[in-house]
Parts: C-alpha cells; sequence; structure tokens
C-alpha cells in the first residue's frame, strides 16, 4: 500500500515542482483541481503508464484519497514511485488553497 501525505506536504511540493496526478473523472477535473495537476481517470491509467515519469515522485490526488490510494498503490507495482493525497481536493479546496480551472498540464 503506497504512502499518504497531507495537503499541506502537497502544496510544499508542487512550489518544488512536483508531479501530481489527478484522477477523478473529467467533469471533476473541469470543475477544479490543484494547479498542475495531470489529469488521468483512475480507469484510464494502466493504459497510459508511458505519459507518466520514472524518475520522479507522483503525487495522486482525487476528490477525497480512496481513488488516489487505489491508483498510488497500483502505481508502486508498477515500479513507479507514489504517494496518494489524504483529503483529496476536497481538502484542498476547503482549506483554501489555491484551485485552478485551466486544462491538464
Amino acid at each position: 500500500m503506497a504512502n499518504e501525505v497531507t495537503i499541506n506536504e502537497l502544496e510544499k511540493a508542487i512550489k518544488d515542482g512536483a508531479f501530481v496526478l489527478d484522477v477523478r473523472e473529467g467533469w471533476e477535473f473541469e470543475n477544479g483541481h490543484v494547479p498542475n495537476a495531470h489529469h488521468i481517470p483512475l480507469s484510464d491509467v494502466p493504459d497510459r503508464l508511458a505519459e507518466l515519469p520514472k524518475d520522479a515522485s507522483i503525487w495522486v490526488i482525487c476528490q477525497s484519497g480512496g481513488r488516489s490510494m487505489t491508483a498510488a498503490s497500483y502505481l508502486e507495482t508498477e515500479k513507479f514511485t507514489a504517494v496518494s493525497v489524504a483529503g483529496g481536493t476536497g481538502d484542498w479546496i476547503a482549506d483554501g488553497k489555491d484551485v485552478s480551472m485551466e486544462a491538464s498540464a
């Protein structure tokens, strides 16, 4: 099982250039996401592994933490380094952090 990190740890990692993967559905992503997030719905992750970095940690986020844990754990089985963001985008927004409406990075 992948490690969990907090939204505050994610915020710091984003400032340091972290690769953020949002695994929510398209309509969820379009309604707002963490800045610079890359969007791949959870169901598409296995078919799109080539789009993910092998040489950097992947910070996986969803709405509340369930799908991100599933994705991060799967990515680890595929030899990626990944962490799941506890509380997800819901906690990110509730905490008043910046939200992007732009298309996937």
